[in-house]
């Protein structure tokens, strides 16, 4: 699973005039499912989301996890992470999960996220998978972590 996460002090999502999620201060969480990924793989990123250090304390320093800090999680679809354009101009996807595939494990880490961040009194809020969304964040920072399971943390 590939993940783009981003602290934010607003994001939301939209399906054309459909408002999906919202959320304050907290994390937009942009996820890709690769070939290789599994529930072992959901569970491991939902874990590293919501232990990040990547709020500030009172001091403004990068110490606080989503848990500490509060705020809110919104969690986007986003296959394209997984697109490859080392070579040619047109990005390849080949390394992305087929969505038949990747729907079982994307609502999978959307369960993680969910079980982790709401009993601690975050704010979660999703997308809806394979649909034509559109994300408007403000981005906070600018604070922007890549995290890839396929690569050790």
């Amino acid at each position: 699973m590939r993940a783009v996460i981003q602290r934010v002090t607003r994001a939301e999502v939209r399906s054309g005039d459909r408002l999906l999620g919202r959320i304050g201060p907290g994390l937009l969480v942009l996820v890709g499912i690769g070939l290789n990924d599994s529930a072992e793989s959901c569970r491991r990123l939902a874990e590293k989301v919501v232990t990040l250090r990547i709020l500030n304390d009172e001091n403004g320093r990068m110490n606080r996890s989503i848990v500490e800090a509060g705020g809110g999680i919104l969690c986007v679809s986003q296959f394209t992470l997984f697109g490859d354009v080392r070579r040619g101009r047109r990005p390849s996807f080949i390394a992305a999960a087929p969505p038949a595939a990747a729907e079982p494990l994307y609502d999978r880490f959307v369960e993680e996220l969910r079980l982790l961040a709401v009993p601690q009194g975050i704010l979660f809020q999703s997308g809806r998978f394979q649909a034509m969304m559109q994300v408007e964040s403000v981005n906070d920072g600018p604070v922007t972590i890549l995290l890839d399971t396929d690569r050790a943390f």
